[in-house]
């Protein structure tokens, strides 16, 4: 009788639980809905956050990510979904490995989920990105290869955005991949590749004569050859 009286107790302590667990699961659907009808991103990360501790979701720990990688919160982002590659994660996992790490200054681990992507949709972006990554980790090999992919299927109306300057600024995407064509031939050869980088970014410039990034390297570069001795 003893024993019968517990598992009485115990059945009823454990459907209240549920019937808790499911009101506060409702509880926060509406408070994760309103905060989308405010456009609350605090909100939306906290209902998001109690939502998937009370029920668990791999979708809804993806759009949590996102959110916070959108909201520049890269270390967040990376917390939430990890750095490991994984075959069974979906598009949008992905893009946030690869965006936050490339952004919290880690190519070597950014490369590998942007070549994921690059494999699933094959498309000029990630092309521009995989060749500046690869030219910071000094890979030129493979930075080339991804520019000489986006010079051949970037279309004339694809555009690039620029934020090292005050005002940031959009160029041509095809300028956008001479340029990196210029830095990467100059780092093939230092010391005799000066004149034909050079010639890549002037080809850069006449494409989009604001782009910045472009007349900064030039000058930097021009600066570099060697000045012919004067007589005296």
């Amino acid at each position: 009788m003893k024993h019968f009286i517990i598992l009485i107790v115990f059945a009823i302590g454990f459907n209240a639980q549920a019937q808790n667990n499911k009101e506060l699961l409702e509880h926060y659907q509406a408070y994760y809905k309103q905060m989308k009808s405010q456009s609350d991103i605090q909100g939306i990360i906290n209902g998001l956050t109690h939502l998937n501790v009370l029920s668990p979701s791999v979708a809804r720990q993806d759009t949590l990510a996102y959110i916070y990688m959108n909201e520049g919160k890269f270390i967040q982002a990376i917390n939430t979904v990890g750095v490991d590659e994984n075959s069974s994660d979906s598009d949008m996992a992905v893009e946030v490995k690869a965006m936050s790490l490339k952004a919290l200054s880690q190519p070597k681990l950014a490369i590998p989920q942007f070549e994921t992507l690059f494999k699933r949709t094959q498309n000029v972006a990630l092309s521009y990105e995989l060749a500046e990554l690869y030219l910071q980790t000094q890979n030129l090999t493979e930075a080339s290869k991804n520019v000489e992919y986006g010079l051949l299927h970037a279309q004339d109306n694809m555009g690039k955005k620029f934020y090292e300057s005050q005002q940031p600024y959009q160029v041509p995407l095809k300028a956008a991949f001479l340029y990196l064509k210029g830095l990467i031939v100059f780092n093939e050869n230092k010391e005799t590749n000066i004149d034909l980088a050079v010639s890549y970014l002037e080809q850069a410039l006449t494409m989009a004569p604001n782009f910045n990034l472009a007349f900064v390297s030039r000058q930097a570069l021009l600066g570099q050859k060697p000045q012919p001795k004067t007589e005296d």
